[in-house]
């Protein structure tokens, strides 16, 4: 059986993502599990490749079955779309976003046309694609669109510790609106879905209240008794191992200690923040972190997509210090999604 191919969208150019990528894919480990295709523009990825020390040679390819896949050589799918001496790190600009957006556009054509296995992205920065004229607020939109589907998730992975969201990037206001039992029915069968893909066999899932205390009784709320507590009660009568509305002060305790497989979120910064302090270390002293890790999956796609999960740092962007764990958590991923059985 071939190894998947997998392709990469490096993100913004401004950004850490040429760089993560670069560093990733110097890693033999990588090759032992997947074919990366990196899709970027190819002078870009040498100035990557230069800056980060790194003894690669960079390889524009016209078509993914051209690429060698081997390690040493990055096999760079070449859209030419972006001149290197007009990059200016470290900003948000538009013609940064219109060439990150480019990017994450042919890997979900590849994908859609069955040309590669999996897509994994690097980072881009909302605020550039929506100056080139884009109007999304973030990936997970872009392939939602571009696949057509909708019903589709945010799930947050570091090791066993997994959230996935009833709403992302909306305001709080919005995400309160959209706690509704349908679309927490919806979110509690695409984490079961993905986590089994993920080896669980028989999955645990907790789900998370809205409000403090998960409304206390309908005191401080009632969207856990009119919504949350409905869709559990049928999803336990579809077979799935789900219990809740559980505080959310709580909950994330109990899956780190093992009681659960996955925690279903009602919000964004619900389920983000306990995710990234595990997975992220910050040193002040050294102005530093330590561990960048855990992925962002977008669940109930037609098609294969694993993220890392932080931004475009654009402070360190093309200084050779940025940190390339969450890439490398993320081609682990998709090549564990995209292998046979």
């Amino acid at each position: 059986m071939k190894k998947p191919l997998i392709g990469i969208s490096v993100g913004d150019p401004a950004g850490i993502g040429p760089e993560i990528t670069a560093k990733a894919l110097a890693m033999p480990e990588i090759y032992e599990m997947c074919r990366p295709l990196v899709v970027a523009e190819s002078r870009m990825m040498r100035e990557a490749v230069r800056f980060s020390g790194l003894d690669l040679e960079v390889r524009p390819v016209a078509a993914p079955g051209e690429g060698l896949f081997r390690c040493g050589v990055l096999d760079v799918l070449d859209l030419k779309n972006i001149e290197p001496a007009a990059i200016r790190h470290k900003v948000a600009a538009a013609e940064t976003g219109r060439a990150s957006f480019e990017y994450v556009k042919k890997v979900i054509d590849l994908a859609m046309a069955g040309e590669i296995d999996a897509t994994v992205t690097g980072p881009i920065s909302k605020e550039a694609i929506n100056l080139a004229g884009f109007h999304y607020a973030g990936h997970t939109e872009i392939y939602a669109d571009f696949t057509h589907t909708k019903d589709y998730a945010m799930m947050l992975v570091h090791d066993h510790f997994r959230v996935i969201h009833v709403s992302t990037h909306v305001s709080m206001r919005e995400a309160c609106d959209r706690v509704k039992k349908d679309r927490v029915c919806r979110v509690i069968r695409l984490g079961y879905d993905a986590v089994r893909k993920l080896g669980v066999e028989n999955p645990r899932i907790g789900v998370a209240g809205l409000n403090a205390h998960a409304g206390e009784a309908g005191l401080m709320g009632r969207e856990e008794i009119e919504e949350i507590e409905p869709a559990i009660r049928q999803m336990r009568a579809e077979g799935i191992n789900v219990e809740g509305p559980i505080p959310p002060d709580t909950v994330f305790s109990k899956m780190q200690g093992g009681q659960y497989d996955l925690v279903v979120v009602m919000y964004h910064d619900q389920g983000h923040i306990p995710t990234k302090i595990i997975g992220f270390q910050y040193d002040a002293k050294t102005n530093t972190w330590g561990s960048v890790s855990g992925v962002n999956i977008t669940c109930g796609l037609p098609i294969i997509r694993v993220s890392v999960d932080h931004g475009t740092a654009f402070g360190k962007a093309v200084e050779g210090r940025a940190n390339p764990e969450s890439m490398l958590d993320a081609l682990r991923i998709a090549s564990r999604f995209a292998s046979p059985g």
